[in-house]
This record gives C-alpha cells, structure tokens and sequence, in this order.
C-alpha cells in the first residue's frame, strides 16, 4: 500500500485524477476509508456541530481537535491526513498560526494544516508554509464565518464572484498552499478558479470540475435526518445502526441474548 504524499496531489491534478477526501474523526473511521482508498483524511472542525453536539464550529477549541486527530492519523495508513485549525486559533496574527500549527502537527501526527479564509489570512499561510507545514486552503462557504457571510450562502454569484474569489485563491497559492477547498461556490465559478490555479481544488457544493470532491462522512453515509443539497447518500449506515441497536434491544429483553454460545463455562 503505497502511502500518499503531498506531491502527488498535483500529479493527479496534472493527469485529472480526480482526488478523493472524506472527513474523519477517530481511528475506526479511518480505518474504514483509508482501506477504501480514500486520498485524503480531513479532521474538520466539522466535529463541533456533527460529533459533539455544537451549534456550529465556532465553539471548538484546538485542544479539543487534536485527540481526535491523533486517532485518525494512527487509522491512517495510506491517507494524507490534514487537520483544521478552529476559530480563534490562527487569525490574531502570522505567530499564533504558526504556534497552532506547529501543536497540532506536533501532539496529533497529522500530515497538513488547513484553516479558513484568503488573502486576509496570506501573511499566516505563508508563515506556516515557511515553517515548514503543508498547507491546504479554504474558500467559499467558510463556516466559521456564517454570521459575517449573512448565514449558509452560496458564494461567487453576483458581479466581481469570481474576481474576488480568483484573488482569494491565488493568494493563497503564492503563499504556499498546496491545495485549496472551495466550498459551496457556484459551479462555472469553480471550474474557472480550478483552470486557472497550478494547485488542485477540492470541491463540497461547489459542481463537477474541481480537481476533487470532499464531503462530511456523515452526509455520504447517511447518518442523521438532514443532509445538505449538494451530498449524496452513498450508504445507510445510519439506519443500520437504529436497526442493529433495535435488534440487540429485542434480543436482550426478549431473553435472546446472551446465548450458550456467547458464554463461558468453568
């Protein structure tokens, strides 16, 4: 199992292999994508409002991320692991996104770095970079600023869409960012900023010609009863769950189990 490394995003961008990336947030998750062949592992902040009950991202703290993405990275075996950096981490200054970073990395063995935001943000992107620590961007929707956005809003429309977002973007390519996450950004908008950029794209929302797709892990499986428009349900693991916890209730109650087979004699 050949391990991927951060060059071979843009060997595939060059040949247009389309680059693979779901979100994880412990080790069996891993475990199951990584044999799947998905490329890249994200621990998006993402945990806040899917995993522990948050009313977005906003909340989550960095000390709280990294045992999460420890246990991805120990899942990971073949995936390129990339963690966020939560709201309130990286924004102050060019220092205190290198000194998150560098915790991250350090306590959590992931592989890259990724936070929100472009050229207001170039200045850490690059002093992240420089330090040494793979960066990849975010762009669009950028969920840690949805009050700022005017809520959940579809990103490049209108006149100067795609100029300030291809602004965006290229700064953060000069920076150092070996890639970028554009999230939901109309589609002509994406596949433009895709064209125009020598590091690869990696879409959420955002159409069918960036040079990858993401999705939160629990959308594409079918957990929970809302999914946004733009995911595809690509299992029912949520409703195998119910089913199995309902059959292990009736089992148990109904005398079932434990059986002989499940115990143990002298």
């Amino acid at each position: 199992m050949k391990k991927v490394r951060i060059h071979h995003f843009a060997e595939m961008k060059a040949r247009g292999e389309k680059i693979t990336m779901l979100t994880a947030y412990d080790y069996p998750t891993a475990r199951a994508f990584d044999a799947a062949g998905v490329d890249m592992l994200l621990v998006g902040d993402s945990m806040g409002d899917n995993m522990l009950g948050m009313d977005s991202t906003v909340p989550l703290e960095l000390d709280e991320m990294i045992p999460f993405a420890r246990a991805v990275a120990r899942g990971a075996e073949r995936a390129f692991v990339v963690a966020d950096l939560p709201f309130g981490t990286y924004e102050v200054s060019a220092e205190q996104a290198v000194a998150s970073s560098i915790r991250m990395m350090k306590l959590s063995g992931a592989e890259a770095i990724k936070f929100e935001g472009g050229r207001r943000v170039a200045a850490q992107v690059k002093a992240v970079t420089d330090a040494g620590i793979p960066f990849c961007g975010h762009l669009g929707f950028t969920p840690q600023s949805a009050n700022a956005l005017g809520g959940h809003r579809v990103q490049g429309r209108g006149d100067g869409g795609y100029d300030a977002l291809l602004a965006d973007a290229v700064a953060l390519q000069e920076a150092g960012a070996f890639a970028v996450v554009l999230e939901m950004v109309v589609a002509p908008v994406a596949e433009k900023i895709s064209a125009a950029l020598d590091i690869p794209t990696i879409g959420i929302g955002a159409g069918a010609h960036t040079d990858g797709q993401v999705l939160v892990w629990l959308d594409a499986m079918g957990v929970g009863d809302w999914h946004p428009r733009f995911s595809r349900q690509f299992a029912a693991v949520g409703q195998a769950m119910t089913d199995g916890a309902a059959s292990y209730v009736a089992a148990v109650k109904g005398g079932e189990f434990p059986a002989a087979e499940h115990s143990f004699d002298e």
